[in-house]
């Protein structure tokens, strides 16, 4: 599967599924070539810091916010103009609350009071965004759903998973050390 335009032959992609492969490999809950692949994509699509905010309002800004990025997929009181739109924010809201919460979840939590909540409510977002994409499950999407809901109900593991992922790229000395992209506005 290609996710946004960044094809499995480039090296950065290989490299991602690698260690993700290794590393989702070490619980049952993981081993999952599928997810696997997925969460390698996200990576690989994430290393360019303008696909981390490529959901953008009606103005052309880019939405840092996930409250915001939750206001643009409502198809009702919202911005999401077709159900297409709404699962295109939603599948970004997964994806991104996913890299955040597992390879800088310090950083998922420093804008609440209490860290724990924070994080907390990136991941109900990110869980519910995954589910809802799952919910797709009709003509062009019916073959992708059940990955997403594997996702949705496995968020956590692979949230943790991709702490793993994160520390054995610093083990390779892969990543400079440094905060993620931009800082992640959450939902409080």
């Amino acid at each position: 599967m290609q996710q946004n335009g960044m094809t499995q032959e480039n090296p950065l992609r290989k490299l991602f599924e690698e260690i993700v492969y290794d590393c989702y490999s070490q619980t049952s809950e993981l081993d999952d070539a599928e997810v696997a692949n997925y969460v390698a994509g996200i990576l690989t699509d994430f290393a360019e810091t303008e696909q981390l905010y490529r959901i953008r309002d009606r103005r052309g800004r880019p939405l840092r916010e996930v409250s915001e990025m939750l206001v643009a997929s409502d198809p009702v009181y919202g911005e999401a103009y077709s159900f297409p739109r709404e699962r295109e924010v939603r599948k970004h809201i997964g994806d991104f609350s996913l890299f955040f919460a597992g390879m800088f979840p310090k950083f998922a939590q420093w804008q609440h009071r209490n860290p724990q909540e924070s994080l907390q409510a990136l991941q109900r977002a990110g869980k519910e965004s995954y589910y809802i994409v799952s919910q797709f499950n009709v003509f062009e999407f019916e073959q992708e759903a059940p990955l997403f809901a594997r996702l949705a109900e496995t968020f956590d593991a692979c949230a943790d998973g991709l702490t793993l992922v994160r520390k054995e790229l610093d083990r390779r000395k892969i990543l400079p050390h440094r905060n993620p992209p931009t800082e992640p506005k959450l939902l409080m």
